[in-house]
């Protein structure tokens, strides 16, 4: 069974599911090496190589790559190896298909759901068994920790963290009902509800359920108003970044 029919074995939102798919998955150690060398084609016959066989990049698993500069250690003249992870068990996520705007730099894993408009911007991290809502934003550097649930018309300022939860697999994710606006810098604490139209101000630490319709600031963040007109449109959201 390959990684693709394995993931369609187990339900990416269950902690349990996922910690069963991260077990089972086949672990790789992919790498890219830069090589110049006395080669001939049979050199690299079956290899994921792009270029001429005196100068070329191989795309491979970090084994078979060690196997291959062993057998031509004496062929090879100048050698340069980049690899960015080790033992990788969830590989990112397959975007083609994402009806949503990801900017360069987002680090997506597979398991997450993105729903239609959604903006992923730059350097945002979400985990695995995590949803973006339809038109909601995660703005710049965010953190969704795993299974953090985020509804629709939202905004998750840059630098706010939700946390993630996946171990203790019985502990209560992240839940953002729609509508809700998150300031920059903010962290929502593991099991926290945040309520439909809500207002988390910049810097806040969250720590307990926030009810709807309501602006919380701190740390610990407390409910400081009902949110009123004012409030509303300093948090509006323009249409126009997810169109």
């Amino acid at each position: 069974m390959n990684n693709e029919q394995l993931k369609e074995k187990f339900d990416l939102t269950d902690p349990y599911q996922i910690a069963k798919y991260i077990k089972e998955v086949e672990k790789t150690t992919p790498v890219k090496a830069y090589i110049r060398g006395r080669f001939i084609k049979d050199d690299l016959y079956g290899l994921d190589y792009y270029g001429s066989p005196d100068a070329f990049i191989l795309l491979s698993e970090a084994d078979a790559l060690t196997e291959f500069l062993e057998k031509h250690h004496d062929q090879i003249t100048s050698l340069r190896i980049e690899n960015d992870r080790r033992n990788s068990a969830i590989p990112m996520l397959n975007m083609k298909d994402v009806d949503a705007r990801i900017e360069p730099g987002a680090f997506i894993r597979e398991g997450v759901a993105i729903d239609k408009g959604a903006v992923i911007m730059m350097g945002a991290v979400i985990n695995i068994g995590s949803h973006v809502g339809e038109n909601s934003m995660i703005d710049m550097n965010a953190v969704l920790g795993a299974r953090a649930d985020v509804g629709k018309n939202c905004h998750v300022g840059a630098g706010s963290v939700l946390a993630g939860v996946l171990e203790p697999p019985s502990a209560t994710p992240v839940v953002i009902e729609d509508d809700v606006m998150i300031g920059a810098n903010c962290t929502i604490l593991e099991g926290v509800r945040v309520g439909k139209g809500a207002v988390v101000a910049a810097g806040s630490v969250v720590t307990e359920n926030v009810p709807a319709g309501v602006v919380v600031a701190g740390m610990p963040a407390k409910v400081v108003k009902e949110k009123d007109e004012k409030t509303k449109s300093k948090t509006e959201l323009l249409d126009d970044l997810r169109g």
